[in-house]
């Protein structure tokens, strides 16, 4: 009885607070709060008292106290954000009518990385030295020194502003501060050199309002050389005779999504237990019921790419994440990087619905083998992200009538392609793939 006077009360409560008597609204609320033995019940207490109190010390410790009860309360967290300055208010939008994306030309800052002391071309060397090397006076400038590690961000708080939802749907013009041109960056990619004056630019992804800027970023660690020597030895070792003269492997960032989802997993389950009768006797007996088995999976990996995603996904296990390095544009001089054209919202589905079916398989085996007859994921939710970028080297393998994509890892050197389950034929590889070795 005392549960259904609690949310009697707290439906006046609620009632009141839209109809902006906030005094009445805050006597129904607290009294909720009192009487309430539900935590979900004393939570949603909490976050409309959020609403009828006036200072901003107030609206905080009552959107405290609802997260202390239900830390998922999505309402809540990005109530709180929006306090706390992590959202602006005119970011905010509906979900269910996002607004149409823009027509034309996406107008974007971009950085440019020149030397200091000659003005010619910066690259990033993927030689170890963690540094921007001058192509013509071989000036070096070292990155990372003193960067921290980007912390992950947290998933309501993007899912309530465009970010969290957008993709780049359309070309991006850039203005070169070299030469003065400007000139169009395909939609999918965020870094390129100037097709005059061969400047290297990166797009200031922070300054948009559509779309989020990487995190973390893996730098190249394996030259094209290097690389090229790895696709060579895979060709040999795999027996591939390619059918035409390979092209040198392109060195490229490809983007991922990482996701941690925590919560939990609501089960039945039936076991078999035996009990003493009435009479001292053993007897067997099918023993139903039903509980939660918490979960926690951490950085669970999510294609942020559709184009290559699926040798993509084969190379993603090879790859060292806890090396990766707060993102720097710097380490995109020279390369050319692609754009998420999955947005974070349906990767995020993706991710819990991935951790969902793990858990599900493995319940049996993490419940004394049980007899699993239903399974929930209403419980399940993904608490935080990170958009990373991963370095690969691409080339493709003309083979069997058709060309094959070839990535390399660019951590590495490991190789994945879409030739895994095609017959290949002997011998004939260096008289394609040897002279990719010559200066």
């Amino acid at each position: 009885m005392k549960s259904d006077y609690a949310k009697e009360l707290l439906r006046t409560g609620i009632i009141e607070v839209k109809a902006k008597h906030f005094d009445s609204a805050r006597r129904y609320l607290d009294r909720a709060i009192y009487m309430a033995r539900s935590h979900d019940v004393i939570a949603e207490a909490w976050f409309w008292m959020s609403e009828a109190v006036e200072t901003k010390e107030e609206k905080r410790k009552a959107l405290e106290n609802c997260l202390s009860h239900d830390l998922r309360h999505a309402r809540a967290r990005r109530a709180l954000a929006i306090l706390e300055g992590k959202i602006k208010a005119d970011e905010l939008i509906n979900p269910d009518q996002l607004p149409d994306a823009p027509d034309g030309l996406r107008k974007t800052d971009a950085q440019r990385f020149m030397c200091p002391k000659c003005g010619a071309r910066m690259s990033f060397a993927p030689d170890g030295s963690n540094a921007l090397v001058c192509d013509y006076c071989t000036t070096q400038h070292a990155l990372g020194i003193g960067a921290k590690s980007e912390d992950e961000k947290d998933f309501i708080v993007a899912m309530a502003t465009m970010k969290g939802h957008g993709k780049p749907l359309q070309e991006q013009a850039f203005h070169c501060n070299g030469c003065g041109a400007e000139f169009i960056l395909p939609p999918e990619q965020i870094s390129a050199n100037c097709v005059y004056c061969d400047s290297p630019h990166v797009v200031s992804l922070e300054k948009t309002k559509d779309l989020l800027a990487p995190d973390a970023i893996l730098p190249f660690a394996v030259d094209n050389k290097h690389a090229t020597k790895y696709l060579i030895d895979w060709v040999e070792k795999n027996n591939i005779k390619p059918e035409k003269k390979v092209e040198l492997p392109r060195g490229l960032y490809l983007p991922l999504w990482t996701f941690d989802v925590g919560g939990s997993i609501e089960y039945t389950g039936q076991v078999y237990e035996r009990q003493e009768d009435i009479l001292g006797g053993k007897q067997t007996k099918l023993v139903q019921f039903t509980r939660d088995y918490p979960i926690l999976m951490n950085d669970h990996p999510i294609p942020a790419s559709r184009k290559l995603s699926s040798v993509f996904l084969e190379l993603i296990p090879n790859f060292d994440l806890k090396q990766l390095k707060p993102y720097d544009p710097r380490y995109l001089a020279g390369f050319p990087a692609e754009i998420y054209d999955v947005p974070m919202a349906d990767a995020s589905l993706d991710a819990r619905s991935q951790a969902f079916n793990h858990y599900k398989k493995e319940l049996p085996y993490l419940t004394d083998n049980a007899n699993i007859i239903r399974t929930s994921s209403a419980n399940i939710m993904v608490e935080s992200f990170k958009l990373n970028l991963l370095p690969v080297w691409m080339t493709e393998i003309p083979f069997g009538g058709r060309e094959h994509l070839v990535l390399i890892n660019g951590q590495n050197g490991q190789v994945e392609s879409d030739l895994d389950d095609e017959k290949a034929e002997e011998g004939g590889v260096l008289s394609w793939l040897g002279d990719l070795l010559k200066d």
